[in-house]
């Protein structure tokens, strides 16, 4: 879902926990124009903090993501008729309390951004967008929903968004709640006390493909620097180390979560981005929903397929993609070693006959053919626990 455009400017913005990371001594980078932690090599860096993620926990700062509120006017029901024109999931189907992944899309079809959306209330939404794309993606919501009988509220500054991911997650925040974080589930949300911060957003959701939570608190620097250091301090006995955007990009690469900029953009459709299940074309009318029934009918060009390198080397972004005979058949899109996996894994567009498992795609490396080939997607998936008694809720 991250978006990694960085735009050119003077001024790096910065989230309240940015003394914090430094602090820390954290490798900082400009981030879609915000000054991110990578790393933090104090811990032991990337691939520490990817590992700690998949067998214990880690918290990020992912203050940088912006927030939408839609919520009803006048009229009953507004809210849901705008968040229904803008995007193509179906939130009618949403539970107070529940979200899910969806996406705005232009007239053409092409991605606006990905987002989350929350339903607060029965005319009530929250809408997570990337960093990179703030203030266009709140200038196209304003613009896409003049008519409707609704209120939109840019609140992108108004929360520090933490992110507590890992299978030790539950067991960590439980300590900061007196909320039963074991009734909610994923991609479901509550307002609960954390670290004494009454009506605190609690959402299961993450970007690693693992079990975690994320929280809304309060986005003054004390607050914020209060509960990091809480969450922190609670999360020693786990072994919780902080995580910067690197252990972030690739623990949803292995989880083949989709980024702005990179497996989706203005240049991608749904079709060829394979998100089609998050595409709800029975609902009704939605922006972009004319131009993706055009271009199921004309078929596809190409398709997102998972890479694993055969050869030795790293298939980076953007490096393209050929067939065995040298021409040219795609680009790749993401690409990594896993730290999971011991294996360098990428994701591509190529053909859509180029996408049987198995079949050899050669990547071009520093003008060397070095092959990889098709295998199956996610690279990673979590295994579901079994039922477990309930957590002990403390304050």
């Amino acid at each position: 879902m991250e978006s990694v455009t960085t735009p050119s400017i003077t001024e790096l913005q910065k989230t309240p926990l940015n003394a914090v990371h430094r602090r820390l001594g954290a490798k900082m980078v400009n981030f879609g124009g915000w000054d991110m932690p990578v790393e933090y090599p104090a811990s032991g860096g990337l691939v520490a903090e990817h590992k700690a993620v998949r067998t214990g926990v880690g918290v990020f700062d992912v203050s940088h993501m912006g927030d939408i509120r839609i919520h009803g006017g006048g009229i009953p029901g507004g809210a849901l008729a705008a968040v229904q024109h803008i995007s193509m999931n179906d939130a009618s189907k949403l539970a107070i309390g529940q979200a899910h992944y969806s996406a705005m899309l232009y007239p053409q079809g092409t991605f606006v951004d990905d987002v989350i959306v929350h339903r607060l209330g029965e005319d009530d939404f929250l809408l997570v967008i990337n960093a990179g794309t703030r203030e266009k993606d709140v200038s196209w919501v304003r613009e896409n929903t003049k008519g409707i009988d609704c209120v939109v509220e840019d609140l992108s500054d108004a929360y520090t968004q933490l992110a507590i991911q890992g299978p030790r997650g539950l067991e960590l925040l439980q300590k900061l709640t007196d909320t039963n974080l074991g009734i909610i589930k994923n991609y479901w949300f509550t307002h609960g006390t954390v670290s004494g911060l009454e009506t605190t957003l609690i959402a299961r959701t993450g970007y690693t493909g693992e079990d975690g939570f994320e929280i809304y608190v309060p986005s003054d620097a004390r607050t914020s620097e209060t509960v990091w250091n809480t969450v922190i301090e609670a999360g020693r006995e786990f072994d919780i180390i902080p995580c910067g955007l690197g252990a972030r990009n690739t623990l949803r690469l292995e989880a083949k979560m989709a980024l702005y900029g990179h497996e989706i953009s203005d240049k991608i459709n749904v079709w060829e981005a394979g998100l089609d299940r998050y595409c709800k074309m029975e609902k009704g009318d939605f922006i972009g929903r004319e131009a993706l029934l055009r271009a199921k009918a004309a078929g596809q060009t190409r398709a997102l397929v998972g890479l694993e390198m055969v050869d030795r080397g790293i298939a980076r972004d953007e490096y393209c993609c050929s067939n065995e005979s040298g021409e040219l058949i795609g680009v790749v899109t993401s690409g990594s070693p896993s730290p999971t996996l011991s294996k360098n894994i990428a994701l591509a567009y190529v053909p859509p006959a180029m996408t049987a498992l198995g079949t050899p795609i050669y990547v071009q490396i520093r003008a060397q053919k070095c092959k990889a080939q098709v295998v199956a997607t996610p690279f990673y998936k979590r295994m579901k626990k079994a039922a477990a008694p309930e957590a002990t809720a403390n304050v």
